[in-house]
């Protein structure tokens, strides 16, 4: 009788750098918390799809919330961070606030999903992380940045701030939450080539029909 060759340990792939192991790890894990749902991903099954230990998802992160907040950090935190430049510079092009969310998604198009999942039709933890961390440097900050360009001239004042946020947002955002759907029936590309055509439509939008 041949003896059955032992299954290879899983560990760190030998070909994978520490920092190129780790953007594959918040790459499954992105998806598979906008796929699954946080609560009914565990750990094991993250190791599982990146093909590692699942001590070593540990070490690398931590607990299961601490691999959460880092794939929202990472996604997240250099969007804050970029509209908070916006908003130390004095003025806000709102095309340019919409290529920034765009982009954000088209990086990490499972990070819209993500957030609809785990946050709008959740009041669960991950909800009150967001609320707190995120929205006010997000989606938060913009209404603030559309009423100062109204008073200088730059956005139309029939809009209400608040609504016009909500419509960027959802621009930005909608074709990543329903490729699923968008992509068969409704024929959008998801090449890059497609989604800068998306882009563009949508900045064609608001040129025509948001900034003075």
């Amino acid at each position: 009788m041949k003896r059955q060759a032992a299954e290879r340990p899983r560990g760190r792939p030998s070909n994978l750098k520490s920092g190129e192991l780790q953007e594959r790890l918040l790459d499954v894990a992105e998806q598979q918390f906008a796929e699954q749902g946080y609560a009914a991903t565990s750990i094991r099954q993250l190791a599982g799809q990146a093909d590692v230990n699942p001590a070593l998802v540990h070490y690398y992160f931590g607990t299961k919330k601490d691999l959460l907040i880092a794939v929202m950090d990472r996604a997240l935190l250099p969007l804050a961070g970029a509209i908070a430049e916006m908003k130390s510079a004095g003025s806000v092009s709102v095309e340019n606030f919409a290529s920034l969310l765009f982009n954000m998604a088209a990086r990490h198009p499972f990070m819209p999903r993500l957030i609809t999942r785990e946050v709008m039709l959740s009041a669960g933890e991950t909800h009150d992380l967001f609320a707190k961390k995120y929205a006010p440097r997000i989606g938060g900050a913009l209404p603030g940045l559309l009423a100062r360009e109204q008073e200088l001239g730059r956005v139309d004042a029939g809009f209400d701030t608040g609504t016009a946020a909500l419509m960027l947002l959802s621009l930005c955002f909608s074709p990543f939450i329903a490729r699923s759907l968008a992509e068969p029936e409704l024929g959008i590309s998801y090449t890059p080539e497609g989604l800068d055509q998306y882009l563009s439509q949508i900045k064609k939008l608001i040129s025509n029909g948001m900034t003075s």
